[in-house]
């Protein structure tokens, strides 16, 4: 089947590679006009926009400032009109080891909260409103298995803040699907991404292998199909469920 999402806008964050990149593409090929955010990277981005095409338009924001978030949700609405889909997906994953000096631990866990938790809980705020004055909308935020099953002790503050994501959706599904809001997660375990490779360099290929059930890592383009169908609208009573995607390495 064919997910059909003409006539649709969607946010994407953290669109220029990775995860994100796979899901925009799979966006603009089911139809759907695109805003692909992205930070630092602008050569990247724009390399992902030239490929992607004219249904996908560009925005930059550094998403650990909250005057910054606001001022790019707005930036979006006045160059698209109006938001279907919110797909929160930008991340960060710091590695920081607890026997590291007690300020710059609580710096990289300060960072990876505005950028994981912070930005993704103003965004829907923001999200909510919007779809409030249209009569409805989806929000689908990307999490992480680290929220269910926790991780290792250097990435104690990315487990943490995807625990809040979670939360954060479940209220979100709980409160506003009446006004036709639906809210989703998406748990991914190990995707081959470049924000995996510290894991890989540290802990190597193997051990991540032997943690999953199938033969080879997940892929972004894996779970693009899976954002498409929800963005589409036709698992609306799904709303509030979180979708494991992490190759059978944690099923709760």
């Amino acid at each position: 089947m064919q997910i059909n999402l003409r006539k649709k806008h969607i946010l994407v964050t953290g669109a220029s590679r990775g995860i994100g990149k796979a899901i925009a593409r799979k966006l603009v090929e089911c139809g759907a006009r695109v805003a692909l955010h992205y930070h630092q990277n602008a050569n990247m981005a724009r390399n992902t926009a030239r490929e992607l095409g004219p249904k996908a338009v560009l925005f930059q924001a550094d998403l650990s400032e909250a005057i910054n978030v606001s001022g790019f949700f707005y930036n979006v609405l006045k160059k698209f009109g109006h938001i279907d889909v919110i797909i929160n997906n930008a991340g960060v994953a710091i590695r920081s080891d607890p026997s590291s000096e007690d300020m710059q631990w609580m710096n990289n866990w300060l960072k990876t909260m505005d950028i994981n938790l912070n930005a993704v809980g103003l965004l829907c705020k923001k999200s909510i409103e919007h779809f409030e004055e249209r009569n409805g909308g989806i929000i689908i935020n990307i999490a992480s298995r680290a929220a269910f099953r926790g991780d290792t002790k250097e990435y104690m503050a990315y487990a943490a803040s995807k625990g809040g994501v979670v939360a954060l959706t479940r209220s979100i599904a709980r409160a506003y699907g009446k006004k036709n809001i639906k809210a989703f997660v998406v748990a991914p375990g190990f995707v081959r991404t470049d924000m995996t490779k510290d894991f890989v360099r540290k802990y190597g290929e193997d051990y991540v292998m032997n943690d999953i059930a199938l033969n080879r890592l997940t892929e972004p383009e894996d779970i693009a199909p899976l954002i498409a169908f929800l963005a589409s609208g036709l698992a609306d009573h799904a709303t509030g469920a979180t979708f494991d995607f992490n190759a059978g390495s944690y099923l709760h």
